[in-house]
């Protein structure tokens, strides 16, 4: 069971340089072993809207609704991420992330090396399957 961080949705969205090895690991997951967070749809959201880009961002939701489950923090889960973020030296994102991996007991998959220095780490998509 798999979070998938926001920069790997970005790459295949923007054609980035990591691309291909990101399409690859969403095409071959099991789809219901894939969890984004509300926090990755909302970054990813305002960056495409921001580059003129608004019907990508319906299609990749279309693609989330049928083949991801969405996580979310509550509000005592969010109360933690300055401690969380200050104590394993990550930024809010990060942290957001690295908690919600935590409570859902998911593997962080991330091109982020931020995550290297945490307890439970990230893989990155080429070696995640």
């Amino acid at each position: 069971m798999f979070l998938v961080d926001t920069n790997v949705f970005l790459e295949v969205l923007l054609e980035q340089q990591r691309a291909d090895e990101a399409r690859k690991f969403l095409l071959n997951a099991p789809a219901d072993s894939l969890h984004i967070s509300d926090f990755s749809l909302y970054s990813i959201g305002i960056i495409l809207v921001r580059r003129q880009m608004p019907e990508v961002f319906r299609l990749f939701l279309q693609d989330v609704k049928v083949g991801m489950r969405q996580v979310r923090l509550n509000l005592d889960e969010l109360d933690a991420l300055p401690e969380v973020a200050q104590n394993l030296k990550l930024d809010f994102d990060d942290a957001y992330q690295y908690v919600l991996a935590e409570r859902w007991g998911l593997r962080l998959v991330s091109f982020d090396a931020d995550f290297d220095g945490t307890p439970l780490g990230r893989v990155i998509p080429a070696v995640a399957l």
